[in-house]
């Protein structure tokens, strides 16, 4: 059988289908998939053993220029790229019009959620075959549930297996080796998302203090700045190099733990089984946290009491100052230790 996923963004949305393709690939002998998903996350579908073809899809640029894109072929290019194959099914997991339009230009039974479950409503009218999944669920389960009645096979009843084979980028770990070390995803794009700067300089001392290194990736020159605060504080800090997805991947997974806020980077390290500490403070993790084995979320509404804060500043976002780094580095030492 050969199915066609759409499911084109954004990084947590993409990770959070890998579990589906693992639970089709059991049920299904010989299955094969093809993935349409934004040229930026190329890399992430092809981690996964029963993915064949990776099919990049450019929505988010092409909007932004769109008469260029289409005077310039690249969309009818990519439209007549996915009519080229005839698929058994095509898979709309994004449930958006845009994903449903995606869906529309391939041959094939489409399948997608109905007009009560979709982001979208008007999404399902492009499929031939609509299917009812609980709003309710974690993002995860939804999709495994769809792929099982797209597909007709029941829902395994195990924790979702993310089944990324780690030898698509191991090779290019860097200085692995040595001290354990914790990974601090400190990056993401609203600003009452971020952890405060000093909590963060804060938790890097106490871990450095239990023998730990602590690494800081960066994706964008305000991320770098930050890195460069939070690593003075240590010379056991280090700054690394600007990393592509992959680069990141491969710095997790040799990982003792990480210090994640709610970001894409994130939900890649709990599919990467690394015991993993995520931060919330106007968002929830109850539809879309991190899912998978030695994730745990802690969210700053769980706290009432703010402990002190012994360095006199103010703690901006404050919707995260009762979130204080004791409460961190207490469950991410806690929860490495089960990981052994």
């Amino acid at each position: 059988m050969r199915v066609l996923l759409v499911k084109t963004s954004s990084m947590g949305d993409v990770i959070h289908a890998l579990p589906a393709l693992t639970d089709a690939a059991k049920a299904i002998p010989g299955l094969t998939v093809d993935w349409v998903v934004e040229e930026g996350f190329a890399e992430l579908p092809s981690w996964h053993p029963v993915v064949d073809r990776v099919i990049p899809v450019a929505i988010r640029r092409w909007r932004k220029s769109l008469l260029k894109s289409i005077f310039s072929g690249e969309i009818k290019a990519f439209r007549e790229e996915l009519g080229r194959t005839r698929y058994d099914v095509v898979i709309d997991a994004q449930g958006l019009l845009k994903s449903a339009w995606i869906a529309r230009q391939a041959q094939g039974v489409r399948c997608g959620l109905d007009r009560y479950s979709a982001r979208e409503p008007l999404a399902s009218w492009f499929y031939h075959k609509r299917f009812t999944v609980a709003r309710e669920l974690h993002a995860v389960e939804r999709i495994r549930q769809l792929f099982a009645n797209a597909l007709d096979y029941p829902v395994p009843q195990e924790v979702g297996d993310y089944g990324i084979n780690q030898d698509s980028f191991l090779p290019e770990i860097v200085a692995q080796k040595g001290n354990p070390y914790v990974v601090f995803l400190h990056g993401t794009t609203r600003y009452d998302k971020h952890w405060p700067e000093h909590y963060w300089q804060t938790l890097c001392g106490m871990l450095v203090h239990r023998g730990y290194e602590v690494r800081l990736p960066w994706g964008n020159e305000q991320e770098r700045l930050r890195a460069e605060a939070i690593a003075r504080i240590s010379p056991s800090a280090e700054v690394l190099p600007k990393l592509n997805i992959a680069g990141v991947a491969s710095q997790l997974s040799g990982a003792s733990g990480v210090v994640a806020v709610d970001t894409g980077l994130g939900h890649l390290s709990a599919a990467l089984s690394v015991p993993t500490v995520s931060l919330y403070g106007p968002t929830s993790p109850a539809l879309i946290g991190a899912y998978g084995d030695y994730q745990q979320h802690l969210c700053s509404a769980d706290y009432s009491e703010v402990p002190p804060n012994g360095s006199g500043k103010a703690v901006e976002p404050a919707i995260f100052a009762p979130l204080h780094p004791k409460i961190v580095k207490t469950t991410l030492l806690k929860l490495m230790q089960e990981a052994n």
